[in-house]
This record gives C-alpha cells, structure tokens and sequence, in this order.
C-alpha cells in the first residue's frame, strides 16, 4: 500500500483530528459528505459532521472513526468493514421515498481504503447493510451515504431478508412510537472467522443491535444478538444484556453516561418496555 500521511494533533480534552490522504495500492489485498482528507471524532454532547448531534458514540477500537453526516463508524481496517455503526433515528426520519438505489462505492473518508464491493460477488453473502438505506429515505443525500462499502457486512442471504430484516423493521417501529432512539450495530468481529474476496473481508458468525431511548430524560435500553443464519424465531428471544456484548467485542458501547446508570441499563435483560406487537 501507498500512502501519503499528514497528522494533525489538536491537544484539547475533545480528542485529536487527523488529516490523512491514502490510496490503496490496486495490487493490494491490504487495505460523513465527500471531504476524503478529513477524518474527525466527536465526543458525546458535541456537534457530529454537518452540525447531526448523536450524543451517545461508543469507543473505538480501531483508532478510525468516521463522521458521515447522519451516522458515525468505527473502521476496522483487518476486517474491512465498520466495528460499528452510531446513528440517531428520528421519528420523521420514517418516510418512503422509493429512491434508486445507487451502486455501492468505496468511502471516500476511510483513509485506508474500504472495501471494494468486488469482494461480496459470487461469496454467497449478502452486502448487509449496517445503516439500513430504509432509515435514511427522508432525505436522498442520506439514503445514498448508506452505500458506502464502509456501511456493510457481509449476511447470510436468509438472515438478511428474514429475521435481519425484521429487527430493522421492529426499530424503525420504535423510532415512530417512542419519537426516536438511538441505534448502534454491527458484527461480532472476534474469534477464528471466515473471510471472502480478494481483500479478506471478515463474516461475522454474530450481528448485535443496541437500541437506546431516552424519552423526557427517561432511559431504557434493549440489545439483540444474532446468528448470522436464517432463523424463523421471535425477536425477543435475541435479547441479551449490552454487557454480553461488551465482552464479546471488548467495546464500551455507551461510555459517556453516567456511571450508575449505564451499569443499570446495561445489565438489563427485560424487553417489557418496548412493544413487541
């Protein structure tokens, strides 16, 4: 790999930006708008890319995050997708606009390359969506940053359209019920795992969805894991608590709340709060 690398260290409690322009060498198997040189974190109750407030971003294990202008990634460059993904779901978010659907392009602000959407052709996998395009049709600008290759993974064929599918369905349920929530997704990327394509992309035996509300300074929360399979059973039988999950992918999913209240929601394992109906 080529790359060319200027590094910008700003010393201040919000953390640092870097500044970095890559190109992936074509012979390689190495490896939010379209500013391809900048790369920037924003910590909890600060502003995101293009003024999109999410205020409840996980750590990073990868040193890589990546401001889109309505949702937020953590790049794992040896797995060649996202860790995870952040987004706010609003209410009038839920729209349907039937937009073309666009063909699916590298992420011109992951400066490492993303994947080439070469690698999913012929795997058998799907390339899942982690950002669903069906949460963003409010707007034709989001709707296409979702195809971003930094925005998928890659599912099983029946896992995706069936019970993957229907989860994103049941959140976009909540989001209109309980005027928003917060989503934060992704594979498990640990333990011996399979890879496809000519740059190794990792499937995920799991896929997690952590979903937050916070309705007039009322918390609760609820979390799914998934098998990345086909699977015919209910929703609630995917819960799990957000520390399981923590431990499953060394990431602390909601550092900046309050201590006492992030431990109680995270070792929550009761969907009696949200309607599953």
């Amino acid at each position: 790999m080529k790359c060319s690398k200027i590094i910008v260290f700003s010393i201040s409690f919000i953390g640092m930006v870097f500044i970095s322009s890559c190109k992936k060498d074509s012979n390689s198997n190495e490896i939010f708008t379209s500013d391809s040189t900048s790369v920037s974190y924003s910590y909890p109750n600060e502003q995101v890319a293009h003024n999109i407030t999410f205020d409840y971003l996980p750590t990073s294990t990868t040193n890589q995050i990546i401001n889109h202008k309505y949702y937020t990634l953590s790049y794992s460059e040896k797995d060649e997708q996202p860790e995870w993904v952040g987004y706010e779901l609003k209410a009038n978010y839920i729209v349907n606009n039937n937009f073309k659907r666009p063909y699916f392009i590298d992420d011109p602000k992951v400066t490492t390359g993303s994947a080439d959407w070469r690698n999913y052709k012929n795997s058998g996998y799907d390339k899942g969506h982690l950002c669903p395009a069906a949460d963003m049709e409010f707007d034709k600008n989001a709707y296409n940053e979702t195809f971003y290759t930094s925005n998928i993974s890659p599912q099983d064929r029946g896992f995706n359209g069936g019970v993957w599918n229907r989860l994103e369905q049941k959140t976009r349920y909540w989001a209109s019920m309980y005027d928003g929530v917060y989503v934060i997704t992704g594979g498990v990327l640990k333990g011996s795992l399979k890879s496809i394509g000519k740059e190794k992309v990792t499937v995920p035996d799991y896929f997690y969805k952590i979903l937050l509300d916070n309705s007039n300074g009322k918390y609760k929360m609820i979390a799914f894991l998934m098998p990345n399979k086909k699977s015919e059973k209910p929703l609630y039988s995917f819960v799990v608590s957000v520390d399981s999950i923590e431990k499953l992918t060394g990431i602390d999913f909601f550092p900046k709340l309050e201590d006492k209240l992030e431990d109680s929601l995270e070792k929550n394992v009761s969907y009696n709060l949200w309607l599953f109906n």
